[in-house]
């Protein structure tokens, strides 16, 4: 009786077998499914993004807000490698591929080199987002030249020099999206901010004719021009000042590093792909 049964158990337990690994193979099937479907679902799912000057402030919102709808990260620091690094175990552990580049956006060679970087680690740069800059206020009447070049240099030269180095690798993609942070003083200028006013400025006439020039390769070119924006640095401010900034916003409120960095994410993707030539102002209606 034992010898007759014993084959009838080999088969049921063959049968057990197949069907186990049958309904591993399906599970797996089904949950690379998913996760192609979640793919395709991200904004800038497979797009790569170069941002300047994403350790901290509006960047660091950017590059977040990017990662979380799929852009793999390419990112710019000055100083501060710890920040960087910090900022790339942040990205990375969102399922992105991120990598943060010590270089100045300022120096033209530097810029050159940072793209060829990029290039040879990502293979492709589908969006160049132009966030690096700085403040140096003062009245005309005291502004030394040395104030006046420093401004000029990073906030617009830097601008010059990456839209410069990404151009090539974007001709040759026939594709590609610049977004440049300017800002509403840049619109409608600022008493004790001449040389910032001026840089940002220039930002939006450079936006503007690089749009022109580009627009018949498929790349667009954009600024977005954000108004009060709470970061690490404007809460260093007095308290009063700020309150009496946000009584004059429509919206009551100062904006957020994400409410900038939701509108670079529209620019960076393909819902914006008949948008160029813009400025879209982030700042609460505070110019209406």
């Amino acid at each position: 009786m034992f010898c007759k049964s014993t084959p009838n158990i080999r088969g049921l337990h063959d049968f057990l077998n197949v069907n186990y690994h049958l309904s591993i193979i399906i599970y797996q099937l089904s949950l690379n499914s998913t996760k192609i479907k979640n793919s395709r679902m991200k904004l800038l799912a497979d797009k790569v993004v170069l941002i300047t000057g994403a350790s901290k402030g509006i960047g660091k919102g950017i590059a977040i807000k990017c990662a979380e709808q799929g852009a793999n990260i390419a990112f710019t620091y000055l100083s501060s490698p710890e920040k960087a690094k910090e900022v790339e175990k942040e990205l990375i552990g969102m399922g992105v591929k991120a990598k943060g580049y010590q270089s100045d956006a300022s120096e033209f060679e530097a810029s050159q080199k940072l793209v060829e970087d990029v290039m040879a680690d990502f293979g492709q740069i589908d969006a160049l987002v132009n966030n690096a800059g700085i403040t140096k206020d003062g009245l005309l009447m005291r502004m030394s030249e040395q104030d006046w070049d420093d401004v000029i240099r990073i906030n617009l030269k830097s601008v010059f020099n990456l839209t410069k180095a990404v151009q090539r690798p974007m001709l040759k993609q026939r594709k590609g999206s610049i977004v440049n942070l300017t800002s509403v003083v840049g619109v409608n200028g600022n008493a004790g901010q001449s040389n910032y006013a001026a840089s940002k400025a220039g930002m939006i006439g450079f936006t503007k004719s690089v749009a022109k020039e580009l627009g018949s390769r498929n790349i667009r070119s954009n600024a977005i021009a954000p108004g009060f924006i709470a970061t690490e640095m404007t809460a260093k401010l007095d308290q009063e000042v700020v309150e009496g900034w946000v009584k004059d916003i429509p919206l009551k409120r100062a904006g957020s590093p994400d409410d900038v960095a939701d509108v670079v994410v529209f620019l960076a993707s393909d819902m914006s792909a008949y948008v160029t030539g813009q400025t879209i102002h982030v700042c609460g209606g505070m110019l209406t």
